[in-house]
């Protein structure tokens, strides 16, 4: 459910599990009830294996021999461990979502999803490709610039592409992105790689401001307003109190918490998410959005006409 949730991007289903990258290694993950499995390839980790959450399970079949117990490197399990927040307390941090229909609608369906710890140029610059786009769409765009521009990796016999560095995208024009799929939007990413590249911005050193400036820093960075900016605070910097304000999540607001006021403006919406969602907003985002894009999805059947992020 997390890696479908509209947060990455890039993730493949194969099998039982799904393949992808984390940074610049091939990751594969399969969950069985409680256990995180997972395999890994590239840098320096070649070994095949598991990552244990809370009980000994069988190694997965991809590859797996018969009877092996072997178990993940430390390296792998701290890798796998941070990117999928293995570390957030979900029980505390769903007790304390507002008691209302919708949000406890959302908590029930959304049960064990997590906020992952995304690499923050991947999630800027996956983000900036997202505005105006569908899930679908946004899918297409960041496996185009992966295959076009990124490195390949192989894990067990499947291929997957690592996301390319903004130095790489820098070396690039605005027509050779356009070809990605992203319309406008390839200018800003351009500008951006370029921003970061030459030193400008240095996202790393962002990491110890208050919410505040870091989002005024982002929203210097072309093709970054203010939905772009709160999901890359919570998807690549934790701080998830930031609340993303897409198209879902507006009509959620809307049509279930200010079901009587017709003028409602952008601004009312963010400070009454602030302060009704509180120190947990984000996780409680997340829930509200992937509840509301698959239960709108079940019910319209008409999803391809609704189902943008931004």
């Amino acid at each position: 459910m997390t890696l479908n949730s509209g947060q990455v991007f890039h993730w493949e289903k194969v099998g039982a599990g799904f393949c992808g990258t984390i940074g610049e290694s091939a990751v594969y993950v399969e969950q069985l009830g409680n256990v995180l499995q997972t395999k890994m390839e590239g840098g320096v980790v070649r070994r095949r294996a598991q990552h244990q959450l809370f009980r000994k399970a069988p190694r997965p079949t991809t590859g797996a021999t018969a009877g092996s117990r072997e178990l993940a490197p430390p390296s792998v399990a701290r890798v796998v461990a941070r990117y999928f927040a293995l570390d957030h307390p979900l029980e505390e941090i769903c007790s304390s979502f507002p008691r209302d229909p919708i949000m406890n609608a959302a908590r029930g369906f959304c049960r064990g999803l997590r906020i992952i710890r995304q690499p923050k140029w991947e999630c800027l610059a996956t983000f900036i490709c997202s505005s105006m786009k569908q899930v679908t769409h946004i899918r297409q765009i960041s496996r185009a610039l992966r295959q076009r521009f990124g490195e390949k990796k192989e894990i067990g016999g499947d291929e997957v592409f690592s996301f390319p560095s903004p130095s790489r995208l820098a070396q690039t024009s605005e027509n050779e992105l356009r070809k990605c799929g992203l319309g406008y939007r390839a200018k800003n990413l351009l500008e951006t790689a370029k921003v970061i590249t030459s030193g400008q911005a240095d996202l790393d050193s962002w990491s110890p401001l208050s919410d505040r400036k870091l989002r005024k820093q982002l929203c210097e960075l072309p093709g970054v307003g203010m939905k772009v900016a709160n999901c890359v605070m919570l998807f690549a910097f934790e701080r998830i109190a930031a609340f993303p304000i897409d198209v879902w999540i507006e009509r959620v607001l809307r049509e279930k918490y200010f079901v009587r006021k017709r003028k409602v403006t952008g601004q009312m919406l963010a400070d009454f998410a602030a302060n009704y969602f509180g120190a947990h907003g984000g996780y409680a985002q997340q829930y509200l959005f992937h509840h509301a894009r698959m239960t709108g999805k079940r019910k319209s059947q008409r999803s391809h006409s609704i189902d943008q992020f931004h």
